[in-house]
């Protein structure tokens, strides 16, 4: 299968071992990938944050940088969940984008769905001999709707052991702009997510969402926690 990946701006500046990994990972699946360096970020952020008009060029960007694409496939629910349900509010009112937008919304997907429910490959022959434990993104589980695909896949690691934390779909109160805006709030927040995460006794947090786990990475470093922090990817890649 012929697969585009779409590498999120938050993943291409910050965490750049992640994307080469999904990469890896998909090839190992049987894809062809394919990257298109000219691609930039989805809009998201500008649009969370009231800047319609300025989210509506970048997302227009997109729609040219992933026009021919069968498959778009992302290493994020919360950005692959923003192109496949705002960008028909975004082009409302432009019927030729509002069109490519509606198709692109049915051949974009997050990795693990992917991964578990489109190519039926649930099993990467990874060994990872760690305790964990598993942080539920917001976006992706409300927005894009993932819960078992993610573990469904940790279980067939080898030496992998999951143990579930309270409270794991709470958000890490990390939120976009929300963290830089409500600081006190968003600290309270990660505080008891990771207090959660602590308790299982796991020596590592795994989720889907990078930017949840720099969030939660930022936090464990400050207060100089015996738990880290690593992306799904990383794990089925190691």
């Amino acid at each position: 299968m012929n697969v585009e990946a779409f590498i999120p701006c938050f993943i291409d500046q910050f965490y750049p071992e992640i994307a080469a990994n999904f990469i890896a990972v998909l090839e190992k699946s049987g894809c062809k990938v394919n990257y298109n360096p000219e691609q930039t970020c989805c809009g998201q952020p500008a649009f969370n944050s009231g800047y319609w008009k300025e989210a509506r060029t970048v997302a227009g960007k997109f729609l040219i940088d992933f026009n021919s694409a069968e498959v778009i496939v992302g290493p994020s629910a919360s950005c692959t969940g923003f192109v496949r349900n705002y960008f028909s509010k975004i082009f409302e009112e432009d019927k030729t984008n509002l069109e490519k937008s509606n198709q692109m919304s049915k051949k974009i997907f997050e990795v693990t769905d992917f991964l578990v429910n489109h190519l039926k490959i649930i099993d990467f022959d990874t060994v990872f001999n760690h305790r964990v434990t598993f942080h539920d993104s917001c976006a992706g589980l409300r927005e894009y709707g993932i819960k078992r695909e993610p573990r469904i896949l940790l279980s067939n690691v080898r030496g992998l052991e999951l143990i579930e934390m309270d409270n794991t779909e709470t958000c890490c109160g990390f939120g976009g702009t929300f963290a830089a805006k409500f600081h006190s709030i968003s600290t309270a927040m990660i505080d008891q997510k990771v207090e959660n995460a602590l308790k299982t006794g796991a020596e590592y947090i795994v989720s889907t969402e990078a930017s949840c786990l720099m969030n939660m990475e930022s936090y464990i470093r400050k207060n100089n926690l015996p738990i880290k922090t690593i992306h799904i990817i990383d794990v089925l890649a190691s």
